[in-house]
Parts: C-alpha cells; sequence; structure tokens
C-alpha cells in the first residue's frame, strides 16, 4: 500500500516556513517532519524526526491534508460529559433555593450528601461530593448550604 500523498499547495519550503513562523513548539516538530516528506525522506525518517511512530505521521498527514498547518495543533480532550444537565441544575437551584423541611429531611441547611443523595433519588444520578461542591459555587449559592465539616463535628 502507497503512503498518503501530501496537499499539493505546500512544499518543503512553505512548509519550513510555516514551522519557523509557529509559537507552538509541537506544530514546528510535525511541520518539520511533513517537510522532511517533501524533500523525498521517507514517513520512517519522518517518524525519526518528529520523535513518533509511522501511524502518527500518517495522521499528522491527514490532519495537514484537511486543514493545512493549524490542523497540526494541540486540541483539547473532550473529557467526559458533565453529570449534570441544565434540568438537574434547575431543580437543584429550587431545592437549595427553598431549603429543606426539617421534619421531612431532617436537617435544617442542606449538606453537599444530603443534596447528593436527593440527585440520586430525584434523577438517579450519582455526583461525587466533590464535583456536587463546585456546582453552587458556579451559581452562587453558597450561603445555602451548610459546611460539612462544621455539621460534622457538632456530632
Amino acid at each position: 500500500m502507497s503512503p498518503l500523498p501530501l496537499r499539493v499547495d505546500f512544499n518543503a519550503q512553505t512548509t519550513r516556513s510555516a514551522a519557523k513562523r509557529s509559537k507552538d513548539g509541537p506544530q514546528a516538530r510535525r511541520l518539520l517532519a511533513l517537510a522532511a516528506i517533501y524533500d523525498g525522506a521517507t514517513r520512517t525518517e519522518a517518524a525519526k524526526i518528529g520523535g513518533v511512530g509511522v501511524q502518527i505521521v500518517r495522521d499528522w498527514v491527514m490532519k495537514f491534508n484537511a486543514l493545512g498547518p493549524d490542523g497540526l495543533f494541540d486540541r483539547k480532550a473532550p473529557g467526559q460529559p458533565p453529570r449534570l444537565d441544565d434540568e438537574h441544575r434547575r431543580a437543584l437551584a429550587a431545592v437549595i433555593e427553598s431549603g429543606p423541611i426539617p421534619a421531612i429531611c431532617g436537617v435544617v441547611r442542606w449538606r453537599i450528601v444530603d443534596l447528593c443523595q436527593w440527585l440520586y433519588e430525584e434523577f438517579r444520578v450519582t455526583v461525587s461530593k466533590q464535583t456536587l461542591s463546585r456546582d453552587p459555587y458556579r451559581s452562587g449559592r453558597t450561603a445555602m448550604l451548610a459546611n460539612q465539616s462544621k455539621v460534622d463535628s457538632r456530632r
């Protein structure tokens, strides 16, 4: 199987000058490896220049062919999707705003663990205390929550 051809609107010189203008080190390294291919180097030699394997050079060629030099920037990994969607956040905000009913909930102020339990009972969404503790800070509702360590030390 023959290797993927590089774009014809670039050559070794234009690729090197793009690498020279680049402020991103990894992008410049990738462009220099592709410039070596334009000069006639094998993909294995380009992989050595780039410090990677041949498959990764192939990925670079595909990105370069599709998007040009901008295709060789590192992109942020997508990460895990948020556990709480807008509906969950609105319901949580309403529960925090209304406050607990002491006779039913058994607490006079919401604790993070109580809210985690409430989210599970209402929506079957499991959220850690750490994750949920960041959410009220985003919405400015920290005054509605009891400090977990103070509540635990009073028992």
